[in-house]
């Protein structure tokens, strides 16, 4: 009964990157538990399940594949890599409506599940979660998940 319950909460799902729309060169990962974006990134640290949101349904949490159980948090709106500790404050800040991307309808953006007037985005190539109120910042707030 346990293994029904866990697998029916984290189904297998494939390991994801997230590509920005802006620097397609550059893709979201984890560095010391800090998340940004990097060039020539290989290898689990920028890798992702992309979970149904730990806040409800019809959301997405993004898992770490190298650190299972720990997902993209934001707090203070910058993001880090953390573990999930069970609070309802922990899932509302690692949960993420996926949206058409801001910059191009063919991409996603992701708007914050206890903030709903910010996203997240890149700036300085660091992850934030802000509001997106200029051509720029659709841009930087618009990725494309991939394999």
């Amino acid at each position: 009964a346990e293994e029904s319950r866990v697998l029916d909460r984290w189904p297998d799902t494939p390991a994801q990157r997230l590509q920005s729309y802006n620097f397609p060169d550059r893709y979201v990962r984890h560095a010391d538990f800090d998340v940004r974006i990097d060039q020539n990134v290989t290898g689990p640290d920028a890798q992702f399940r992309l979970r149904r949101g730990l806040a409800g349904s019809g959301t997405v949490s993004f898992e770490s594949v190298n650190y299972p159980g720990h997902f993209l948090r934001h707090s203070g709106y910058d993001f880090r890599l953390a573990l999930d500790d069970g609070t309802s404050q922990f899932a509302a800040d690692a949960t993420f409506h996926q949206v058409a991307g801001l910059a191009d309808a063919g991409w996603s953006s992701f708007r914050s599940y206890n903030h709903p007037d910010r996203y997240i985005r890149h700036y300085a190539y660091e992850l934030r979660l802000d509001p997106v109120t200029t051509a720029t910042a659709r841009s930087d707030a618009t990725f494309r998940v991939t394999s």
